[in-house]
């Protein structure tokens, strides 16, 4: 490994030396201020990545525009999540550098992971987050909720682990390497090899929460922390969303796989938006409107070849800033227990108003409406659909998006046209990490609805 190759390799470092540090400091030391130690690591791998940027190739990773824009990213949720957890964990009691650093961890395997250039290390990269969130899901010891939500993340995860495997054994058996600039060569398709990928796509669908295997993302994101759940639902669907980017070339030259990633859109968009509707659980609302936003996702991913693969991107920002946003809100308006219940969330805009509005302009921007930034990511995703003969599964998802529409305005209803029922529980005064937290994904979410272009044009760059 040459000098260049290790400063452009930086980054990671940064991350998972970060997470060594925080620990060893928070068993000398253990307090608050690890949450800042944390934001200053991730800011320090986020300045280096902008402020000397490299390309570097070496075996199973290579630094590329794609790979730097992915770190930074995914750094940003990281900071967002890390200023959210602050306050939620202090009135929690969830105390120690555990989940500072192992949130840093996740970060490391995600930027890893988005690097990769052979199935290996997209492999470790993948179960190395995952594993991060096997923790932090279940974090908070004295919850019952959170108990079952973090074993049911760990069984569902480790046979999504067991099938990705499987699936890059199948393939390496048959093409006898793991490089994915060789994978993505043109050759006659093998059942081996085939059957391979369409493991690892299972093995993905689960980290996107594509249908069928989705089944585990409301009972997770409800038990699990409100800023993990923010952090879980956004950032690691980003990281996931990539790897798929980086392995769909394989199959590029069979029809099944097309076919494959129609079936998972549709079945992802519909079950997600109906089973929306009768949620009244604002977590679990979310959660299923999470799995509803991936079908657009795979949406883009099915019209890859006209420019799916900008519109998928984009949308995994857009849908970040708004995930962000809403779980933050959750979690700040959190004291002593989650604020989970929709009703619980009547008068609340009148009574928070920064928390409130940070929630409706996230709402607005899941369900598509202008100005904010979801409207011009369903824009994105549609075109493209359109672009590359995908008409049916559009209108489908046309249809599925104006379904969601009906469940997000729910809330904001509650918050601003519900009068308080009873004595109203007393909403928590933000802190200013958290009022932070909640302003950055919010002006974010305005801005990419109002000014898409430079995102786009960068994306067009660093794909074209």
């Amino acid at each position: 490994m040459t000098k260049a190759d290790l400063m452009a390799l930086m980054p990671l470092i940064i991350l998972a030396g970060g997470s060594v540090l925080v620990l060893l400091a928070g068993a000398v030391r253990p307090g608050g201020y690890l949450y800042g130690l944390s934001i200053a690591f991730v800011a320090l791998a986020l300045g280096w990545t902008v402020g000397a940027p490299g390309t570097a190739v070496m075996p199973g990773l290579a630094i590329t525009p794609f790979a730097r824009f992915f770190v930074l990213f995914l750094g940003c949720a990281g900071i967002v999540a890390l200023l959210l957890a602050a306050g939620y964990n202090r009135r929690r009691g969830i105390t120690g550098e555990e989940y500072p650093a192992t949130l840093l961890f996740a970060l490391a395997g995600m930027g890893a992971a988005c690097a990769a250039t052979d199935l290996l290390m997209l492999f470790l990269g993948l179960e190395a987050f995952t594993f991060a969130f096997y923790l932090l899901v279940a974090i908070e010891r004295d919850s019952v909720r959170g108990g079952e939500a973090g074993l049911k993340y760990l069984l569902n995860g480790t046979l999504s682990a067991a099938v990705l495997a499987m699936g890059i054994a199948l393939v390496y058996c048959s093409r006898g390497t793991l490089r994915l600039s060789e994978l993505a060569q043109p050759a006659t398709p093998e059942p081996l090899f085939l059957a391979g990928v369409c493991l690892i796509l299972l093995g993905l669908a689960f980290k996107l929460s594509w249908v069928p295997a989705h089944l585990w993302t409301p009972d997770v994101y409800q038990g699990a922390p409100a800023p993990v759940t923010a952090f879980l639902s956004t950032a690691s669907k980003g990281a996931s969303a990539a790897a798929v980017l980086l392995v769909l070339p394989m199959a590029a030259g069979w029809r099944g796989g097309h076919d494959i990633l129609w079936c998972l859109a549709l079945a992802t968009m519909v079950c997600g938006s109906l089973a929306a509707l009768v949620q009244t659980s604002i977590k679990r609302l979310l959660a299923w409107s999470s799995v509803a936003q991936m079908g657009y996702v795979a949406l883009a991913f099915v019209a890859l070849p006209a420019g799916g693969g900008r519109a998928a991107i984009f949308y995994a920002v857009a849908y970040a800033a708004a995930g962000l946003a809403s779980f933050g809100a959750v979690s700040a308006l959190s004291d002593g227990s989650d604020r989970d219940a929709i009703d619980q969330y009547r008068g609340l805009g009148y009574r928070n108003p920064l928390a409130g509005a940070a929630l409706a302009v996230a709402l607005f921007s899941l369900a598509g409406i202008p100005p904010a930034a979801g409207f011009m990511a369903k824009f994105a995703v549609f075109s493209a659909a359109l672009r590359g003969g995908e008409t049916a599964l559009a209108v489908v998802g046309v249809l599925s998006a104006l379904v969601g529409v009906f469940f997000y305005l729910r809330v904001v209803v509650a918050l601003y046209m519900r009068p308080v029922e009873g004595t109203a529980a007393a909403a928590p005064l933000l802190t200013a990490s958290e009022a932070v937290a909640l302003a950055i994904p919010t002006l974010a979410t305005i801005l990419l609805g109002v000014y898409p272009a430079p995102l786009l044009d960068l994306l067009a760059r660093i794909l074209g």
